[in-house]
Formats: structure tokens, C-alpha cells, sequence
């Protein structure tokens, strides 16, 4: 390895730490080595379709674009206002989510299904009214099915796009089905498992979709003003930029993003730039963690 080559590899270890670190939390080198290291059953392999996906660098675009769909539901998007922090503890959130992802997809069978019974737990204690005065519960089975379609649709359609190598037909309707063990299990009612049931749930959602003032005050938080310093935020803006490329046209335009044309074009290339510097940051990370589970 020649000196050049060695400040490269340092350059990337450290740039995918430090993503690392802001995604999954400053102890994720110690929960990675429980979920990837820890022998026991799991739900699913490394060459099934949802493992695949879910450890690809487009869910970072992916994700940004199932918050901003989700944010389209009144009742859910009150949940989030309410309860969740995202202002107060935005990182603290997505780091929860991450590692519930993680565990779920990655982790053995027990670790899955007790990370699955505290988001239950949780889901339990969160209630209120949205800005309409409709209650909800976050428990509610149909307020689930809406946060798992809009997540299942956002992470395919963005694996799809964005990835070096996309799934097939059926490989994609395998990996409808088996996001869907998840989402079942935490209470889901009628989970699409295959593509064309999952865009028909979504198009099904539309009448009760609309951007609320706190779904717009959301969408302005994480696309202009995230909390990042501003030597983080070029790089932050590729990957914002390709998740609002991922959105349907109508889901843009509730939220009063670029609909068509040259700009939505471009922040589609914006994020497949992104998202390839992200591949290439966590592609380090990824090389310690196999050394630490063989060495296991």
C-alpha cells in the first residue's frame, strides 16, 4: 500500500466513523458488534433482498424520503410533533431508529423480537389529537400499516435508483414481503407483500394525505435547517436532495418542493453523488466490522 493509498483509507475510516457515529450513536461500534457478531438464529441472510437493502448507502437518501412522505399523514405527523422529540433530539431519534432497524434486519431472533416489544411498549403511551382534533394512537394498526408503506416504498424505490446493482422484479416483491415480518409484528394490519400491493396501499392513502403546518415546519427542518454544522451540510444536502427526488410528483408538490423539470432532475444526480460518497465512507467501517466478527 503506497502512502497515498494508506491517507485514502484513513480519509474514509474516518469519514464513515464519524456517519456512523451520527446515525447508530457514539456506541455503535459496541451494538454493531452484538447485532453482526452475536450467533443465533435470524430472520433473514446476507443474500436475501431486505438485507441487501437495508445495508446499502441509499437508505440514507431513502430514509429522508420516509419522513418527508410521512409527514403527509395528519395523525401520524402529530405523533412525531408531539412525542418524538425530532426538534429537541433529532439525532437521538434517527439513532433510535437505525439501530431498531438494524437489529431487526441484521440481529438475531431475540434481539429482534425485544426490540420490536419496546417500540410495542412505546407505541402503547403515545396518543393525542392531530390538527384536525382527530385522535390517535400510535398503536392504531392502520396508523402502522401507513408508517411501514411509506418506509418499505421510500427504502425500495430508493435501493432502486440509487444502488449499484438493483433488484430484480422478484427479488423486489421479496423484499415487500419480508419488510413486512417486521411491520406485522409491531401491529400492522394488512401489510402489502409485494410491489403492486404496496403502490396500490399507497395511492389508497392519498384522500387522507396533506401537508399540515407542522408536516411543512418538518420538511423545512430537515431539508433546510438540519442540526449540522455547516461544514457538514454541503454533503448533508446531497443526500436531502435525492431523497426529494424519490417523492412522487403529488407529494412534492403538497410539501412545496420542486415537482418536475430541471431541478427535480438535478436533485436526483445530487443524490446518487451523495449517495455513492456514502458507500465509499461506510465501505471502511464495513471492512472493521467483518475483521471483528471473523475474528470472533
Amino acid at each position: 500500500m503506497t502512502v497515498i493509498d494508506g491517507i485514502g483509507r484513513a480519509a474514509q475510516r474516518r469519514l464513515g466513523h464519524a456517519l456512523r457515529a451520527r446515525v447508530a450513536g457514539e456506541d455503535a461500534p459496541e451494538r454493531a458488534a452484538v447485532i453482526w457478531g452475536r450467533r443465533g438464529e435470524r430472520w433473514f441472510r446476507p443474500d436475501d433482498p431486505v438485507w441487501r437493502v437495508h445495508a446499502e448507502a441509499s437508505m440514507f437518501p431513502g430514509g429522508v424520503a420516509a419522513l418527508l412522505l410521512q409527514s403527509l399523514h395528519p395523525s401520524a405527523m402529530a405523533g412525531v410533533a408531539g412525542h418524538s422529540g425530532y426538534r429537541g433530539d433529532p439525532w437521538g431519534r434517527l439513532q433510535r431508529t437505525s439501530r431498531f432497524l438494524a437489529t431487526t434486519t441484521f440481529g438475531t431472533v431475540p434481539d429482534a423480537e425485544e426490540a420490536i416489544e419496546r417500540v410495542r411498549d412505546v407505541h402503547d403511551r403515545v396518543r393525542g389529537r392531530d390538527d384536525d382534533g382527530v385522535p390517535y394512537r400510535a398503536s392504531d394498526p392502520d396508523l402502522l400499516r401507513w408508517v411501514h408503506v411509506a418506509e418499505a416504498w421510500s427504502f425500495l424505490r430508493a435501493f432502486q435508483r440509487y444502488a449499484a446493482e438493483p433488484l430484480t422484479d422478484g427479488e423486489a416483491d421479496t423484499y415487500v414481503a419480508q419488510a413486512a415480518v417486521v411491520a406485522r409484528r409491531l401491529g400492522a394490519a394488512d401489510v402489502p407483500t409485494d410491489v403492486a400491493a404496496l403502490d396500490d396501499a399507497l395511492t389508497a392513502y392519498r384522500p387522507v394525505l396533506r401537508a399540515t403546518p407542522a408536516a411543512r415546519d418538518a420538511a423545512r427542518f430537515l431539508l433546510l435547517d438540519p442540526p449540522l454544522p455547516w461544514t457538514a451540510r454541503p454533503g448533508y444536502g446531497l443526500i436531502a436532495s435525492g431523497g426529494v427526488a424519490l417523492l412522487p410528483p403529488w407529494a412534492r408538490r403538497q410539501l412545496r418542493l420542486p415537482v418536475t423539470g430541471p431541478v427535480a432532475g438535478t436533485a436526483g444526480a445530487l443524490g446518487l453523488v451523495g449517495t455513492k460518497a456514502v458507500r465509499w465512507a461506510m465501505a471502511g467501517v464495513a471492512e472493521e466490522r467483518r475483521a471483528a466478527v471473523e475474528g470472533d
